[in-house]
């Protein structure tokens, strides 16, 4: 009964973390998908760049940004 540990369901948990101000959590769980092996696409990215937003994490957001292209994930308007 266990979930599946998939970037679908890190996705998902992210984006709800964003979407309820759990900021710091999502920042976590973004680092957990990379830890367990997962690699990121554009939506992990995208919701985790829209949880710094809510921190006032500029920074942190453009790292994630020129991780995302150093991975060859193209940002789309979603990201800006």
């Amino acid at each position: 009964n266990f979930v599946e540990l998939t970037t679908i369901t890190f996705n998902a948990a992210i984006s709800a973390c964003e979407k309820g101000h759990q900021s710091h959590r999502a920042l976590f769980l973004f680092t957990q998908l990379q830890q367990v092996g997962l690699e990121p696409d554009a939506f992990a990215y995208s919701a985790t760049m829209a949880a710094c937003k809510h921190m006032a994490q500029w920074g942190q957001a453009l790292e994630l940004l020129a991780s995302m292209r150093q991975n060859d994930l193209k940002p789309d308007i979603v990201v800006f």
